[in-house]
């Protein structure tokens, strides 16, 4: 909405979340051994290094994955991650590797050193979710510079109100009139990318990428990186304040460094946990009909699964919204001027 300049980073900072997160997303979650009727719920929470979207009886609806290895002693290796499954699914070796499903990732048979660079299930995501983004935001770019002063229409009626509430009711209570216009861009990105991958994720057999943790803790790293390096001196003064006793400073000093770290821990955390935790109830639900066999407590799941679903979507805005309202206030705190007019009133009255 600011010219070319706002649509240049806007860009610069999507493609910086996306080759960060691109290169930091492993998995966290340990696939189940059995194939029990609860087996499903981590296998659909975790990364893996295929796309799987249905069983229908005995066939597998999965879209394979590229593949990439690195060991020093063969070399670069690219292919299919179907090559590490037979006719009958089950886990196979292939070139001298084998999927280690338990942590899943790709070992040696020889247990030398590899290093794998595969395209899992998140990153897929991450592609997906990058492409629309890019997309829709593009047009609506180009709509705005062809004729900035017509009414919004189409696809650009439908976003302008939700970057006008970024703009209103985030950046500028938080970071100020005269100093939001330059974080926009990361805000922006920040809470249509979080926003968009929220809502994918509740899509049947889509993705858990902002249920993953790497990519959440790249988000909040990115956050505590713009905050402390737009920091002022105002801001740094904190961690000592002038005038204070030293012995309270040895206390103090510590509990401020640490500080800066718990916020976008916080940050990290509570986006992983509500995505996670949402996606656990709603299969937890799904499986319950088969822990019980019965077409009653089917029944009455599937409507309770309705509904957290509709709340689900409720949080997945509001996940969205909140991490971009703190990374804001963090930055807000960082480049504030703290005036002390007033404090010196107050001591003359003294």
């Amino acid at each position: 909405m600011h010219g070319k300049r706002y649509t240049q980073y806007r860009f610069l900072h999507s493609f910086f979340l996306f080759f960060l997160l691109l290169f930091t997303i492993p998995s966290f979650a340990a696939e189940s051994e059995d194939e029990s009727e609860t087996g499903f719920i981590l296998h659909h929470v975790q990364d893996a290094h295929q796309w799987h979207f249905a069983t229908i009886g005995h066939t597998h609806i999965t879209l394979p994955l590229p593949i990439i290895l690195y060991s020093p002693g063969q070399g670069l290796d690219i292919f299919s991650s179907s090559n590490f499954y037979n006719e009958a699914h089950e886990p196979v070796a292939y070139k001298g590797y084998r999927l280690d499903e338990e942590h899943n990732h790709v070992v040696a048979l020889d247990d030398s050193k590899v290093y794998d660079f595969s395209i899992t299930k998140n990153v897929a995501s991450l592609f997906l979710s990058i492409l629309i983004l890019l997309l829709i935001f593009t047009t609506v770019a180009r709509r705005y510079e062809s004729n900035p002063k017509a009414a919004p229409r189409g696809i650009q009626s439908f976003f302008e109100p939700i970057i006008v509430f970024v703009r209103d009711e985030i950046a500028i209570p938080s970071i100020g009139k005269h100093k939001y216009r330059r974080f926009m861009p990361y805000l922006l990105t920040l809470f249509f990318f979080i926003w968009f991958n929220n809502l994918l994720g509740l899509l049947p057999g889509a993705a858990n990428l902002t249920g993953n943790i790497a990519v959440t803790l790249v988000l909040a790293v990115l956050t505590f990186i713009i905050t402390n390096v737009n920091g002022n001196k105002e801001y740094w003064k904190h961690l000592a304040p002038p005038g204070v006793p030293w012995p309270i400073l040895i206390i103090m000093i510590p509990v401020e460094i640490l500080g800066l770290f718990t916020k976008p821990f916080s940050l990290m955390i509570r986006l992983f946990v509500s995505i996670t935790a949402g996606h656990i109830v709603i299969l937890s639900l799904i499986a319950l009909p088969f822990l019980f066999n019965s077409f009653a407590i089917g029944a009455g799941s599937s409507l309770v699964i309705v509904f957290i679903n509709l709340i689900e979507l409720l949080v997945a805005t509001i996940q969205a919204y909140i991490f971009t309202l703190f990374s804001a206030m963090y930055i807000g705190a960082a480049v504030a001027e703290h005036h002390h007019e007033e404090v010196e009133v107050d001591k003359n009255l003294i």
